[in-house]
């Protein structure tokens, strides 16, 4: 299997405080694996380091073998990274269909307002893409409503679409599935497998255990910004170190 992100002796901190410390790991393509640790282990950091949000303040990150921590996030995004958010971020003004299209932009040799109203063959093949996204996440149909009118966990759904829709091999998924109830977990359970099939490698932050440990082909553990266990769900939810971190009892 090829390495698609590494991270080698990365450390940030801030101030004095140290959000990373000496953390290494690797992600092989084709994997699902997990980023997990209580609440201010470092999992967001983490992600703001290799989508070029901060700099390391040590080690290296990188990308098929090469550098990209000090890269701005639009040349990591153009490079095949894309990321959603813990906290949704849609832009108010757009609707479900342009949110795709703007996200397409990362990629175009023209402007995301050069988009509209399709009159060329190029420009009506991306709206043929972008409804294409839409569908996959099952929101075509919905594509021409305002994005903060919809469904919270509809919303969420949204976001994947437009990191999906910068064509990306890696995402980088920020707890997709806080706030779901239990159907739209099963949703998004099905989503992330469906992603995996189609070849996507996928990073993922989460605090639901149940679905982790069902996803995930690997695990990593953070605890106050260091990787205290690695491997996959069966040996990690039973390590006394990840159960006395984080888990507080082995399931």
């Amino acid at each position: 299997m090829s390495v698609i992100l590494e991270a080698r002796g990365v450390d940030k901190r801030f101030g004095g405080v140290a959000a990373v410390e000496r953390l290494s790991f690797c992600v092989d393509a084709g994997e699902l694996v997990g980023l997990i640790g209580p609440n201010g282990a470092g999992k967001t950091t983490v992600f703001n380091l290799v989508t070029g949000v901060h700099r390391p303040t040590a080690g290296e990150i990188l990308h098929r073998g090469t550098r990209i921590s000090g890269c701005d996030p639009t040349a990591i995004a153009r490079r095949g990274i894309a990321r959603t958010f813990q906290n949704i971020r849609l832009f108010p003004s757009l609707t479900v269909l342009e949110h795709i299209l703007v996200a397409q932009a990362c990629r175009a040799t023209v402007r995301a307002t050069q988009f509209w109203p399709f009159r060329t063959a190029g420009e009506r093949e991306r709206r043929r893409q972008a409804l294409a996204v839409l569908d996959g996440v099952g929101l075509s149909a919905r594509r021409d409503e305002a994005a903060t009118h919809l469904p919270y966990g509809a919303q969420r759904r949204l976001e994947i679409a437009r990191a999906l829709a910068t064509g990306p091999e890696l995402l980088l998924l920020d707890e997709p599935a806080a706030g779901l109830n239990d159907t739209e977990t099963a949703d998004l359970r099905r989503l992330l497998d469906a992603l995996r099939a189609q070849g996507y490698t996928i990073l993922l932050v989460e605090h639901d255990m149940k679905l982790v440990m069902q996803v995930c082909s690997r695990i990593l553990v953070l605890n106050f910004g260091r990787l205290i266990a690695s491997g996959p769900p069966a040996q990690v939810r039973s390590d006394p170190g990840v159960i006395d971190a984080y888990l507080g009892v082995a399931h």
